[in-house]
């Protein structure tokens, strides 16, 4: 009896180890060149109660746009952007009109084709309606060993190859296919289902081809390429959205792209998952009769900045708080932004004043103001940064408008109370760089401003600004490669030699109704302190003075 058990069960062996031998070779699993660790699907129960209900946000009988994914398209296991990265997915739906089309963000941080087909699929798919729509962004995570870890490589190709695995930690039989088997069974079920597929390439990474280069590294050999070739043989859209953003990518300039990331190489800050729900949305619109085109909503153009040019000649643009520009009229407060004009040949330049009141370098980027002025530049142009009066106080809570202190690159992710949702914020000098930066790369001239004095006074002595915002407001041109005007200081020794006893009144027909607000006469004051600050520069704006 024992024997016959033994023999039994040799046989049983052999027979596994003939049929693992059997299995037909397969290529090497992809290597995890990143190590980048996101979400697993260890938290997976987690993330099903912050991922939408699929189709629940369906109106009537309207579509759903479904959105299939990993961390680049959905960050986090929640997705709320709390550890200060965010996918693209956030923002897709801003660009949809959500009465004729809803968006549904139901990708999730470290799934690969494999795991997310096997996982999270047949969920998905009980949403999906006739007339849906699937978005699928998936490669990131193909990678790894086949059966252990994470296990969720997929076979690298568009073949027909198969591979039977037992994950080693759990013992779980599983069959693994390749990259484009996977492609072509989420479209399969999208097709059954009456709805409409379409193949993405991955977001690009922040990686360059050199040390030296100007090129973004593509994945149009791996990932982008089957996508493509499964997209073109299943006769379904691609949009290429590796190839659009690193376009983008290639004007901004390394320096810039920087601040497309966060934490990491791959993952993206706010600003880059902008870029990337945008380049989406521009594929989509540009793809030829395409019908989710439709369901866009239309460009909005801004026919206001940057009207007064004339042609061939710049346009001198100016951003800033309360003290560039305000009231602006008749015996009111004044803004030195709304006088500026008067010391410039307006014959060969135009000024526009596009600064609001009660605003910080933060919440001038965050409202969009700062776009509108960077969409209107051209090469040539002239802009003069002021802020600094508004970025103190708090961050997070009451006018949430202040920045970390300093100029350096620390960041910080805080839970707005206002809106309930998480923001990274970073240092005042960081966001005067950014403006540099996008200045600099539309071929314009970016000329930083320490702030306005107030009208205070200690022993005599005018307030200076010259240890916090002032050295901030320096700091942060400098390492940007940008002019800066000591606005602070040419207006202050002005007011200072007026002197305090004898002069004080005098000094006080400088402001309107605080320490802080000019006259027409501060105005016009500063005004002419940024004139005399340009003309000791080499700034090509002296060229335009009167």
């Amino acid at each position: 009896m024992n024997k016959n058990n033994a023999f039994i069960g040799l046989c049983l062996g052999l027979s596994m180890a003939f049929q693992v031998h059997a299995q037909k070779p397969v290529a090497a699993p992809m290597k995890d060149v990143n190590q980048v660790i996101d979400n697993t699907l260890d938290s997976l129960n987690k993330a099903r109660t912050a991922r939408p209900v699929p189709g629940s946000s369906r109106k009537g009988n309207n579509p759903v746009l479904f959105l299939v994914g990993n961390s680049t398209m959905r960050t986090g296991t929640l997705g709320n952007g709390n550890n200060g990265q965010w996918g693209w997915g956030y923002f897709a739906h801003e660009y949809f009109d959500e009465n004729r089309i809803t968006v549904e963000n139901h990708a999730l941080g470290g799934t690969s084709s494999r795991t997310f087909y096997n996982r999270l699929w047949p969920e998905v798919l009980e949403g999906v309606r006739k007339g849906d729509w699937v978005i699928i962004e998936l490669g990131h995570n193909d990678n790894g060993p086949y059966d252990s870890g994470r296990a969720r490589a997929s076979i690298p190709g568009i073949g027909k190859d198969s591979l039977v695995v037992t994950i080693k930690e759990i013992g779980v039989k599983e069959t693994v296919y390749t990259y484009g088997e996977y492609m072509r069974r989420f479209i399969r079920d999208v097709k059954k289902r009456g709805a409409h597929p379409i193949l993405m390439s991955l977001t690009p990474r922040n990686a360059w081809e050199d040390a030296d280069s100007t090129i973004v590294t593509r994945v149009n050999e791996t990932f982008g390429l089957w996508a493509k070739q499964v997209a073109k043989k299943e006769h379904v859209p691609f949009i290429d959205l590796n190839e659009i953003t690193a376009r983008k990518f290639e004007t901004f300039g390394k320096e810039k792209v920087k601040c497309m990331f966060y934490l990491d190489r791959i993952h993206t800050s706010e600003f880059g998952a902008r870029v990337n729900a945008a380049s989406a949305a521009e594929g989509i619109r540009n793809y030829k009769k395409l019908a989710l085109a439709k369901y866009l909503k239309p460009i909005e153009k801004d026919t206001v900045t940057g009207a007064t040019r004339k042609k061939g000649c710049p346009v001198l643009f100016t951003i800033g708080d309360s003290t560039v520009r305000n009231e602006d009229k008749g015996d009111g407060m004044w803004g030195w932004g709304s006088v500026i004009a008067e010391f410039m040949d307006t014959t060969r330049i135009s000024v526009e004043n596009h600064a609001m009141a009660g605003r910080s370098a933060r919440t001038y980027l965050d409202e969009g103001r700062w776009d509108k002025v960077y969409n209107a530049l051209q090469p040539g142009d002239f802009v003069l940064i002021q802020f600094g009066h508004n970025d103190a106080g708090d961050i997070n809570i009451g006018k949430a408008r202040a920045e970390l202190p300093g100029a350096g690159d620390e960041s910080k992710v805080f839970l707005m109370e206002a809106t309930g949702k998480y923001k990274v914020i970073y240092t005042f000098g960081w966001y005067l760089r950014k403006f540099i930066m996008d200045v600099k790369e539309k071929g314009a001239y970016p000329i930083v401003l320490s702030h306005t004095p107030r009208n205070k006074w200690d022993n005599g002595q005018i307030e200076r600004n010259t240890n916090s915002f002032g050295a901030w407001t320096r700091q942060a041109a400098e390492k940007a490669g940008a002019w800066f005007i000591d606005l602070n200081k040419i207006t202050a020794d002005k007011l200072q030699d007026m002197g305090f006893n004898e002069g004080l009144r005098v000094v006080g027909e400088y402001f309107k109704r605080d320490h802080t607000h000019t006259s027409l006469k501060g105005a016009r004051l500063n005004a002419q302190s940024i004139v005399d600050g340009v003309k000791q520069t080499d700034c090509p704006l002296k060229n335009y003075i009167k």
